[in-house]
């Protein structure tokens, strides 16, 4: 996702990304966080897309 950094997502939002890489259930996410990744095009279901995944990867 182009323009999107780490620094703009907040700390619910990073934890439901490491949650989600870990390969940890998706329960233990904050719901919001979780709409608002989907809205941003970072998850779908329970997963990282593509973009979701580079930005981690950036963060990292």
């Amino acid at each position: 996702m182009e323009g999107i950094s780490w620094a703009d997502l907040n700390r619910d939002e990073q934890r439901a990304i490491a949650i989600l890489v870990a390969g940890l259930s998706i329960e233990l996410c904050d719901p919001l966080a979780l709409l608002t990744l989907r809205r941003l095009g970072l998850i779908i279901g329970s997963h990282l897309t593509a973009a979701g995944d580079n930005l981690r990867r950036d963060a990292v």
